[in-house]
């Protein structure tokens, strides 16, 4: 790799080099030009390999190889001249984009260079989705905007007649990345939209670095244009995939503590809070009320509370029943967090070596999440660090099918445990260190596939900003046995390279070498998954029929009101591995669950948060674009609950320690268990999205494993709770039932507006 010499004009001299170099490149990689099979490891693979051609991004800050930001669509942050490719079986590697009439073929990108990224297969295994982002400035300073938008290239069949269309209906003016096919039939997607489209709130700032980030995760109905928020993240969602129980499995981040930039002292970055989501809302200093301090305060009984990972996540293709996969968690694979309180000595630090978990191998994070074609429920993914190696590092695995326990999901690592370090410039690495890893693809034959660097260090440029000399190069390869663990092999391709100029818009930026590969799946067919139900359970549909009330309608009225219903059996019980936040529970005058002597808390209350988007950045005199999300006890005037006489957004627990409470759908919500007082005993660690109708019902405060922390099993009673609230509905909010209405019987009803 060599960085091409600097050029100090502008478009005509690279229209110039473009007519030196462009018909030999047109003749490489040109329209319905493939390659003839040459080099090792191009030819014997079970099925084609459709995967993407990226410039090298020597940065890795919010760039397209970035663990976030990576959805920005700008040439500084993502570059142009990259293509989809395909290789067949016999070893011929063929560009579809060219193929397909996209991308420019000189050196110069201009107004239709591209860059794409995200290929999914379709079931049937003849077409696939991609996003694509075209165009750049013609000129230097010239800043133009485009945005990544989701294209479908169907005809994967070798010698097939081949097309590339645009998505129709998705947000024109957002970036949409990561498309896969729902087996409903519908589009899944990350987009940066704004949850509820204005645009005065673009872009949604992460709750870290308050960098833009996606919003979360969207489904689009190509047959009506209707669209739907799945998934409101405030720090973003990352690499979708439907498995093969149903299940969209992604990757999510996981962040929900304190404004760390906002308590630093003199508030350099100039945050603060806006009154409201409106346009020209009221304006004043940062206030953060949950969940507790980031930092230890002096004197404090509350420990500081930081959390900040990318999990694997699950939920249905219609956005019901999110949570983490299998409902893991910090405890199954983490090596240490903190204590909540100090003043309790039944509350302990955790520590994986003394916790007595199954899993011996903790991970930070869990990237890029693949499949296993040969065991179902069987996911290849990455541990890799924040920052400096693009999401790239060690290659690790687990199992998680739907009857999983997350008590016994192990985690293995793949290649050598070294593989997810950074080594130090002028450090020697260690010789277990095989480089670093991503994108790992399991194939039908069994073969493990992954983008490898044999660069230990952190990402740099070794070039400059005009003539970049990234230090990663990702070839795809094939990974072989080493010493106990796998390693990088054979390369798959015989690599790409081409010269490109683009600019950035401020730099006219040249280089001359490899593209980076990235992102591999497999073209074959398989079975369309199945799709998922959610059947009321038992104690909740007891609950419904005692009070004769339809499940079915009660849903409908929900889904009209844009509101979801959230059900707990007994928020005293706690999963038994967390001894990190208070679990001697007692609801005063009721039930308790106490495993030890010591302290026990009096929980009378769940106070609910939602996530409005209000912070704001830089300054009220001239703000950033975009605002920040930001828990605020809930105040949707949709949502209207049984009075009590707790904290603002609060529900009384029942006597029987259960809970139910009607909440905003598609928006970030999260709660805290508190005391008669309101004073916080128990802290939700992460934000979930409701869908609109949806009954959601959850046994325990922690949900169980198998047990809780006196040994019992998950709670089976019907709860109190929900029977009051279903009553508060049908007594106080003019509910009128269908003429010859008994109790037990199929109820047609509806609310009138609260």
């Amino acid at each position: 790799m060599r960085p091409m010499s600097s050029q100090d004009s502008v478009r005509p001299v690279a229209q110039a080099i473009a007519l030196c170099v462009g018909f030999f490149w047109a003749t490489l990689v040109g329209a319905a030009q493939c390659s003839a099979p040459a080099g090792t490891g191009l030819a014997g693979l079970p099925n084609p390999i459709l995967f993407v051609g990226q410039f090298p991004i020597a940065a890795d800050f919010a760039t397209i190889g970035s663990t976030f930001g990576n959805h920005l669509s700008r040439a500084i942050t993502t570059g142009r001249g990259g293509d989809l490719y395909i290789l067949y079986p016999d070893g011929s590697l063929c560009n579809l984009t060219r193929e397909g009439g996209f991308g420019e073929g000189q050196t110069f990108q201009g107004e239709d260079s591209i860059a794409v990224r995200d290929p999914q297969v379709h079931w049937g295994g003849d077409r696939a989705l991609f996003s694509m982002v075209i165009g750049n400035a013609e000129e230097i300073f010239e800043v133009t905007q485009e945005y990544w938008q989701i294209y479908e290239v169907v005809g994967l069949a070798q010698g097939s007649p081949l097309s590339i269309t645009k998505l129709a209906d998705q947000p024109p003016d957002y970036n949409n990345v990561t498309p896969i096919y729902s087996p409903d039939g519908r589009i899944l997607f990350s987009s940066d939209r704004p949850r509820d489209g204005r645009r005065h709130l673009y872009p949604q700032h992460d709750e870290y670095e308050s960098t833009a980030t996606n919003t979360g995760l969207w489904s689009l109905d190509p047959q009506t244009g209707e669209l739907d928020l799945l998934n409101h993240s405030p720090s973003g969602v990352f690499t979708p995939i439907v498995d093969s129980f149903g299940r969209v499995v992604f990757t999510r981040w996981d962040h929900l503590q304190r404004d760390q930039q906002a308590e630093v002292d003199g508030n350099p970055f100039g945050n603060f809070d806006w009154a409201s989501e409106e346009p020209g809302a009221a304006t004043s200093g940062p206030v953060d009320v949950f969940p507790e301090p980031r930092l230890d305060e002096p004197g404090s009984t509350v420990n500081g509370h930081r959390i900040n990972h990318f999990f694997p996540w699950m939920m249905h293709p219609d956005g019901r029943e999110e949570e983490t996969l299998n409902h893991i968690g910090r405890h199954e694979l983490h090596d240490y967090f903190n204590r909540a309180f100090n003043n309790d000595p039944n509350l302990v630090e955790f520590i994986d070596a003394v916790s007595g978990r199954a899993n011996p191998n903790s991970i930070l994070n869990f990237f890029q999440m693949a499949e296993d074609p040969q065991s179902g429920g069987t996911y290849y993914g990455v541990d890799a660090p924040e920052f400096e190696t693009h999401a790239s590092g060690r290659i690790v695995r687990l199992t998680a099918t739907p009857r999983t326990s997350a008590e016994t999901i192990v985690v293995s690592y793949i290649t050598h445990p070294d593989t997810d370090q950074v080594v130090a410039d002028g450090d020697t690495p260690p010789s277990t260190h095989t480089g670093h890893y991503r994108d790992p693809a399991k194939l039908t034959d069994g073969t493990l596939l992954a983008a490898h660097t044999a660069e230990t260090r952190g990402a740099n440029n070794e070039g400059t900003r005009a003539n970049p000399d990234p230090r990663y190069d990702f070839r795809l390869k094939v990974l072989v046995a080493e010493n106990g663990f796998l390693a990088a092999g054979a390369p798959l391709t015989p690599g790409i390279s081409r010269p490109l100029q683009y600019f950035d818009p401020d730099v006219l930026v040249s280089y001359d070498g490899p593209l980076w590969e990235l992102q591999p799946v497999e073209v074959r067919s398989r079975p369309v998954p199945p799709l998922l139900e959610v059947p009321l359970p038992g104690p909740e549909a007891q609950i419904f029929a005692e009070e004769g009330v339809d499940p079915q309608s009660f849903r409908n009225d929900l889904a009209q009101r844009q509101l979801a219903l959230v059900v707990s059996r007994d928020v005293t019980t706690r999963e038994v591995l967390d001894q990190q936040q208070p679990y001697n529970l007692r609801v005063p005058g009721g039930t308790q669950t106490v495993a030890t002597g010591g302290l026990v808390y009096d929980v009378q209350y769940l106070q609910f948060l939602q996530g409005d988007q209000v912070r704001g950045i830089g300054g009220v005199g001239d703000p950033d674009p975009g605002r920040r999300v930001l828990a605020k006890v809930m105040h949707d005037p949709a949502v209207v609950n049984p009075p009590n006489d707790g904290p603002d957004g609060s529900v009384q627990l029942g006597l029987d320690g259960s809970m139910a409470a009607l909440v905003p759908a598609e928006r970030a919500m999260t709660w805290q268990l508190t005391d008669p007082q309101g004073e916080p005993v128990v802290r939700e660690r992460y934000w979930l999205t409701f869908q609109p109708g949806e009954v959601r019902v959850c046994a325990s405060c922690h949900g169980l494993n198998s047990v809780d922390q006196v040994g019992s099993g998950v709670p089976t009673q019907p709860p109190e709770a929900l029977r009051n609230l279903l009553q508060f509905w049908k007594n106080e909010l003019s509910v009128v039932f269908s003429d010859g209405f008994e109790a037990g019987t199929t109820a047609s009803w509806s609310a009138s507006t609260p």
